[in-house]
């Protein structure tokens, strides 16, 4: 099985200025076959004809355009599903909401990805997007530099995606059985609050409990614009990334067992236990402080917490995971054995915490943030007084 003539799914609803700015930048992206199907699928909603004739004015020159306007209104998470399902017709399916914005590669990287996968039982997804930030948190996140152009992730992909035909089925199979979130306890409650809407956590769940992975590319191949929407109250660039820009070429990919970027579904390092030298069974890792302790003996977190310390280390280097690696000397990250209760003399350097996450603004501009945030605050509360 070959995936290089992949189609190319554009999931569209009532924003046509995002629509717009997509296609106008999958216009400018490399592409070497001319048999690519693209198909803009619009779900159905009032006044819309803006969009559609912007799908339908759109000129394709590297294959077969089909623009299918959905005869009702499917929601978010029916309209995924039927985009993804065209992996069956296809062999392989790429997917892009609108609001997303392509790297010129954005192609070139999903169908080498998709190749790369195919005899990798442990992949569930090909991811075109890649985190910089905790979605748990709000950290700063970056995945470990090891050599090779791809991470692991055990989080499924919304921001650009890609799927084999069995990778799909895999999902499918898992989906139809009605499975019910809350009763994944390693699914973070996060996800789990996320609007029923939602197909992403679907997924998400589906991968932590198959201890599958979806691939990343270290350097990213779309960004998201987070345009005001139905999900979304207003524009905002928290989750903007910078994206590839470098000429064709062949992607370095690793496989699993080589690689030293892989990470669970709280964006924790899978390979911090080994190198503690305890089984993975009996240690929660919690250097981000967000991750529940789950009852295991050993907990490696960042909280100050009154537990005995086995061993300590400094919170330095950059990702966070690096500390432990290299063994930096200090007190901000702990390995606690949960079964010993002890006063854990360290206090928390908040200063010293906030600076990590550090992102450079000015005071003044600081100020002027602070002041708007509780002016919004103050007039959401009269606005509710006066309401009763």
């Amino acid at each position: 099985m070959n995936v290089n003539n992949t189609p190319i799914v554009i999931v569209a609803y009532n924003r046509p200025r995002s629509l717009k700015r997509l296609l106008s930048s999958i216009e400018k992206a490399h592409f070497i076959a001319t048999n690519i199907d693209l198909i803009i699928s619009i779900d159905k909603a009032p006044n819309n004809q803006e969009v559609l004739a912007i799908a339908n004015d759109f000129e394709w020159k590297f294959g077969t355009k089909k623009v299918q306007y959905q005869k009702e209104n499917l929601g978010l998470r029916a309209h995924i599903l039927q985009c993804g399902a065209l992996s069956e017709t296809y062999g392989s399916v790429i997917v892009l909401e609108d609001d997303l914005y392509v790297a010129p590669n954005f192609y070139e990287y999903a169908t080498q990805a998709l190749n790369f996968s195919l005899d990798k039982e442990c992949i569930g997804g090909i991811s075109l997007y890649t985190h910089q930030l905790n979605v748990h948190t709000k950290a700063n996140f970056h995945a470990l530099e090891d050599g090779y152009d791809n991470w692991y992730f055990q989080f499924a992909s919304s921001w650009g995606q890609a799927w084999t035909k069995a990778q799909w089925n895999g999902f499918m199979k898992w989906y139809e059985k009605s499975p019910i979130l809350n009763n994944n306890k390693e699914l973070p409650d996060y996800v789990k609050l996320w609007s029923e809407k939602s197909w992403l956590k679907y997924n998400i769940s589906y991968l932590v409990e198959k201890n599958l992975f979806f691939l990343y590319p270290k350097v990213s191949l779309t960004t998201n614009f987070s345009d005001a929407g139905t999900h979304v109250g207003k524009d905002s660039t928290i989750y903007q990334v910078p994206l590839d820009y470098s000429a064709p070429k062949t992607y370095k990919f690793s496989i699993i067992s080589k690689s030293l970027a892989v990470y669970d579904v709280f964006f924790e390092s899978k390979l911090i236990a080994k190198k503690l030298g305890v089984d993975e069974s009996t240690i929660c890792i919690d250097l981000f402080g967000y991750r529940k302790n789950a009852n295991k003996k050993y907990l490696l977190s960042s909280k100050i917490l009154d537990f005995h310390i086995v061993k300590s280390f400094g919170k330095s280097l950059k990702p966070i995971e690096a500390n432990i690696f290299e063994e930096i000397v200090g007190y901000e990250l702990f390995l606690y054995d949960t079964e010993i209760k002890e006063r854990n003399i360290y206090r928390d350097d908040v200063k010293r915490r906030l600076r990590y996450n550090k992102i450079h603004i000015k005071h003044e501009d600081a100020l002027y943030l602070v002041k708007s945030e509780l002016k919004r605050k103050i007039v959401k509360a009269f606005s509710i007084i006066f309401k009763r």
